[in-house]
């Protein structure tokens, strides 16, 4: 919210570029087209947000430069910035393919845009520079969160200098918040940061590799169509046998079977997010032995999920909660 607040007031323009499918919070002008809960509990994203605030959040589809192409034409001169996850994670996960995030950069530049990445989940989980590291691809502005704190409540933003300095007490953009600049979080957040080191991200990344070896193993199995997402220990298992590269293709998968599985998963001990829309993450927790555990969990896991569905079982009802 403040990240956009500051791209506008610095280029003097209205609109917000974001992505069918990105959740960014739940301000008014973000809550267009969200992904996430909004996706899962199937609640329309303008709902309760009036006409005035949703026109001037423009949605383009991810991974389709083409789309901001056509609307950066169809508004010139409007557009503040452009805000996305750099790998999606609230349409389940969804890398960007190559050149999507090098093109947001460029078409930002040339036509005067911000460029924003949305890094709450991505920022430390991916390297210790977050996607931008990953992809060497640096934004304007950079939101983070969660971790930031090493688990206390915490948000912050970031980015150019020049940029930055807009903000109050140096300039005109209006910041406050009762939390800001809390001790403790920082604290915590400094302490988990010096923590981590390039060994971590090598055991972050074999053992994602190896979850999603083993959901895949156990889909083939049980003759399921599944696609597995992941960048690094991010990963979602999609039930469909298509390739997922946004919130459209994210739709198709088979939410009656995601949840059948989630249950079937649960009643072993292994919990994973409750809705085929969210992303799994693998921690520096899970050792050996939690790994192998969940190897045990997935065999057999897959197999007679494709009967027909009991009465009364629809998507409305699949995502199971626990």
């Amino acid at each position: 919210m403040s990240a956009v607040r500051l791209a506008r007031a610095v280029t003097g323009r209205p609109k917000l570029l974001k992505f069918a499918g990105g959740y960014h919070g739940h301000a008014d002008s973000l809550l267009v087209e969200a992904g996430s809960g909004v996706a899962t509990l199937g609640i329309p994203g303008t709902r309760g947000i009036t006409t005035g605030t949703a026109q001037d959040t423009l949605v383009a589809r991810f991974n389709a430069l083409d789309d901001v192409e056509e609307a950066m034409a169809r508004w010139p001169a409007q557009i503040a910035a452009v805000i996305v996850e750099p790998v999606a994670g609230n349409m389940g996960v969804v890398p960007p393919e190559p050149g999507f995030l090098e093109g947001l950069r460029r078409l930002t530049r040339e036509h005067g845009s911000l460029l924003i990445f949305d890094e709450v989940i991505t920022g430390f989980r991916l390297a210790r520079g977050g996607a931008q590291e990953l992809y060497s691809v640096v934004p304007d502005l950079t939101c983070l969160g969660k971790v930031l704190g090493g688990g206390l409540p915490i948000g912050a933003y970031g980015g150019r200098r020049d940029i930055m300095e807009q903000v109050a007490p140096a300039g005109p953009v209006y910041q406050a918040g009762t939390l800001s600049g809390n001790p403790l979080a920082v604290a915590a957040g400094i302490a988990t940061l010096e923590a981590l080191d390039s060994s971590h991200y090598r055991q972050l990344e074999q053992a994602g590799r190896r979850v999603a070896a083993a959901i895949q193993a156990a889909a083939a199995a049980g003759d399921v169509p599944l696609t597995v997402n992941r960048v690094g220990s991010m990963l979602t298992p999609f039930f469909s046998g298509d390739r997922v590269r946004d919130y459209e293709t994210a739709k198709h998968a088979d939410t009656v079977m995601f949840g059948r599985w989630f249950r079937r998963l649960l009643e072993k001990g292994i919990s994973l997010p409750p809705s085929q829309f969210e992303a799994s993450f693998v921690s520096t927790a899970h050792d050996e032995e939690a790994l192998a555990f969940l190897e045990r969990g997935l065999a057999g896991s897959f197999d007679d999920l494709a009967v027909p569905a009991s009465p009364g079982e629809t998507k409305a009802t699949s995502i199971a909660t626990a």
